[in-house]
């Protein structure tokens, strides 16, 4: 059986244009200066900025230190959610974030990856979207092409190579089913 081999120097993902030049390269900037940048916690200047870039975000945003995100016009971002510290958002494709949906602090949303069955390796993009009320845990991942449905939660650690149910919670890698998601009303 001949299983072929890879050969980097054939890789050409000219067919993925992410925006011009210009734009990504005053998005880096900004990007340096006001998002990874751990020393800038004014959520309501990083929502302003999104905006600026074509990025649609709702009220309410919290989006804590050294959050980054790859291309802000990729970016939708409904009310009332909250972006933790190191959340990556590398979204080559659309990401689209419900409301009242929490990324905690080192999740990822990863829409880029890589076709390890061709000798040129070559790039796969596909969007991921996230329902009203999801929580997506610390140092979890969201792999491209992923829905997590209204009010799913991924654990801690936990990567999402499917989509996930509806009040339901994950755990693992690959996130398996572990719980159904019930919640309280608020008390007192």
């Amino acid at each position: 059986m001949e299983r072929g081999k890879t050969d980097l120097s054939q890789y050409n993902n000219a067919w993925y244009q992410p925006g011009g030049m210009l734009r990504r390269g005053l998005w880096y900037f900004v990007n340096v200066l006001f998002f990874i940048n751990p020393l800038n916690p004014l959520s309501g200047l990083k929502a302003r900025l999104l905006r600026l870039f074509g990025a649609k975000i709702g009220r309410g945003i919290v989006i804590k230190p050294a959050v980054n995100i790859k291309y802000p016009w990729n970016l939708v971002v409904g009310d009332y959610c909250w972006i933790g510290e190191n959340v990556w958002i590398d979204n080559l494709a659309k990401v689209t974030i419900g409301s009242h949906v929490c990324l905690s602090q080192g999740a990822m949303l990863l829409t880029g990856n890589h076709d390890y069955t061709s000798s040129a390796f070559d790039l796969t993009v596909a969007g991921i979207k996230l329902d009203d009320g999801v929580w997506i845990g610390a140092r979890a991942v969201v792999c491209p092409g992923v829905v997590c449905h209204s009010h799913a939660v991924l654990s801690v650690q936990s990567v999402a190579t499917r989509d996930l149910e509806p009040y339901t919670v994950y755990q693992g890698n690959p996130a398996t089913k572990a719980k159904d998601r019930v919640i309280r009303g608020k008390t007192g």
